[in-house]
């Protein structure tokens, strides 16, 4: 055994207890579990966060509409952020059933929605409901943003299947 290095160690060990001194603030684990950090709308739009913790019906996207349009997905552990303006919308997502909520957004603000996937009879029950910063800040760091590209094309074929008169 090497006496020396281990000295050493301890004297380094001894010597950071005393001034004080701490290890780097950030390690891999903690950067890891902070919340992500959503910046602010653009001034005079609004915005929404649609976000999907991770649970059960992991297959089950949460498609959201308005006016019949999607406007993006969350899968199981995802989130998307969508930029609208101000007023007045109603959000819809489909499984088994429909759901939709009612939200009034607020120029220079972020509204945050989460879905959740329940049991139903056939497959799952997606189920719009607001929900709030902190709510999504305990629980976005187990989250990872959604694919903007395959969101992309998934509104495109969408709105493909919608203009086909295809059922979505």
């Amino acid at each position: 055994m090497n006496y020396s290095k281990s000295f050493a160690t301890a004297a380094m060990a001894l010597a950071l207890a005393v001034t004080g001194a701490a290890a780097p603030a950030e390690t891999p684990a903690a950067a890891a579990d902070a919340p992500v950090v959503i910046p602010a709308p653009a001034p005079g739009t609004s915005q929404v966060v649609f976000f999907r913790p991770s649970a059960m019906g992991m297959a089950i996207s949460c498609n959201i509409r308005e006016n019949g349009r999607m406007l993006g997905t969350t899968n199981n552990g995802r989130y998307f952020v969508l930029t609208t303006t101000p007023g007045p919308h109603k959000f819809t997502t489909k499984g088994e059933a429909t759901d939709e909520l009612n939200i009034e957004t607020e120029a220079d603000e972020t509204s945050y929605v989460k879905c959740k996937v329940g049991a139903g009879f056939m497959a799952g029950r997606p189920n719009l409901s607001p929900s709030t910063k902190a709510e999504f800040d305990t629980r976005s760091a187990h989250l990872h943003a959604s694919d903007p590209e395959k969101m992309a094309r998934a509104v495109a074929e969408d709105d493909a299947r919608r203009t086909a008169g295809a059922p979505h």
